[in-house]
């Protein structure tokens, strides 16, 4: 395995041999543990294309396919040993064209740019049979509408095909409707992607609404849309109904949000990357401050996540029959690793199943202890003193009022996160501690816990 450590500059790595640590909650009980791990190695790009080799691909367009596939051509007759049954056009393409995204073929489609028999098809869900003869061409992408800024980074790993990085809280990555607004100036600036552009080229993805529904993470994390201010990204916008353009972002993280992310640096890399968040084989855990102590204090939540109704600003977890217009499976573990403030709060560990909307948010909320700091899901000043107090000395109050009025985000931390590397296919895991403030937090309330028994056991004798 390699360690992978980003210098000061985060563009210069040195990597040494050494057994990955598997065990997050460890990380927590011991002073020092400023390291990342992981796992990945170099290879060359492969052709891009599945099929057998009688297809009829152009092979001038085989080299596109490692970034853009705009201009690929496929012609092809349906092979008569397909299944009975409807099979769409758009899914059949999709399947003919390794790598490349449906809501592409989509576009392709819609753009008039895909005949059936010799005949222009532009209905993304036409049924095509048996000995059908399909001729595409795969539209250029939009144009995106960000600009490189040299925004310092903390890469924890790189390579030709992916990045990781360990975001910090208060930044906001970035998505693009272009069909739906244009943005004013200063909405694109100052984002993870203007970042990410200056250190490298990534590829525009599109994605239609029902593949971008479909992939949907912890935002935790997801449709903060690049047309809402920066300054409010916390809350969720309204998902429009057309593609969107992810520019090599294959999930992300809130604005208040710190840790692990990773980013595709080719199309082929983010289709497969895609694809194994959809089928929920990402290995991920995060690490919160609740306000409060979970009852169990290990357990599974499995509670549907939808839009709260009367607060369009955040989600809520609803137990009951599944509404899949309103809300959406969601399943999470947790596990509390350290009680602190005598019971007031607990560092938890967070296992995801499911990457839906603010997840982890809403089933801490549902659990009866909302993240510290996270005032949208009821986590409010007074919410968190009124904890706090009854269980400390009065000498201590003024320490925590300090305390938490200088908690400016929710509490919650991408500690660790594990995929299949998109072209090696070998297992990679990497491991980034919780940044400064939430350190800080996290020993404050160690230091309170560690006072109050000192009051208590002095007052008694």
């Amino acid at each position: 395995m390699l360690s992978v450590h980003s210098c000061g500059c985060c563009r210069v790595f040195a990597a040494r041999a050494i057994q990955f640590q598997t065990t997050p909650s460890l990380f927590f009980s011991t002073p020092n543990y400023k390291s990342r791990v992981g796992t990945a190695r170099r290879v060359a790009a492969s052709s891009g294309f599945a099929g057998d080799s009688g297809s009829d691909l152009r092979q001038e367009t085989i080299a596109d396919t490692r970034t853009n596939y705009a201009g690929v051509r496929l012609e092809e007759t349906v092979d008569n040993g397909i299944r009975s049954g409807k099979l769409r056009l758009d899914s059949w393409i999709s399947s003919r064209i390794s790598g490349i995204s449906r809501a592409r073929v989509q576009s392709s489609i819609r753009a008039g740019l895909v005949q059936v028999n010799g005949r222009v098809v532009d209905k993304v869900s036409f049924n095509v049979k048996a000995g059908d003869e399909i001729s595409c061409t795969i539209s250029e992408l939009q144009t995106l509408r960000a600009v490189p800024e040299n925004i310092p980074l903390d890469i924890v790993y790189e390579d030709e095909h992916v990045l990781v990085i360990n975001k910090p809280a208060h930044m906001v990555i970035l998505y693009i409707y272009p069909s739906v607004v244009h943005p004013a100036p200063g909405n694109t600036s100052g984002t993870l992607v203007n970042g990410i552009l200056h250190h490298c080229n990534l590829p525009n993805v599109e994605y239609s609404k029902e593949e971008a529904l479909s992939n949907t993470e912890d935002s935790d994390d997801e449709f903060n849309s690049f047309y809402t201010n920066a300054s409010s990204c916390e809350g969720l916008s309204s998902r429009p109904a057309v593609a969107s353009i992810r520019p090599g972002i294959v999930h992300r993280l809130d604005k208040g949000t710190s840790g692990l992310l990773v980013v595709a640096k080719d199309e082929h890399s983010h289709m497969k990357l895609s694809e194994q968040f959809k089928l929920r084989t990402i290995k991920r855990v995060y690490v919160s401050l609740t306000a409060g102590l979970p009852t169990p204090v290990a357990g599974r939540v499995e509670v549907p996540v939808g839009r709260d109704p009367n607060n369009r600003l955040r989600m809520t977890a609803v137990a009951g029959p599944l509404n899949p217009r309103k809300s959406r499976h969601a399943a999470s573990r947790y596990k509390v690793i350290e009680i602190l403030a005598r019971g007031g709060c607990a560092l938890v560990e967070w296992k995801l199943e499911t990457g839906r909307t603010h997840q982890i948010r809403a089933h801490a909320k549902y659990l009866g202890v909302p993240l510290l700091g996270d005032e949208v899901y009821g986590a409010t000043r007074s919410m968190v003193l009124s904890l706090l107090r009854p269980r400390t000395p009065s000498g201590l109050h003024s320490k925590i009022v300090q305390m938490v009025s200088r908690i400016d985000r929710p509490c919650l931390h991408a500690l660790t996160l594990g995929f299949k590397h998109p072209h090696t296919g070998q297992e990679v895991h990497f491991s980034c501690e919780p940044p400064a403030d939430f350190d800080e937090i996290l020993n404050q309330l160690r230091k309170i816990s560690n006072e109050g028994a000192f009051f208590t056991k002095h007052s008694i004798s």
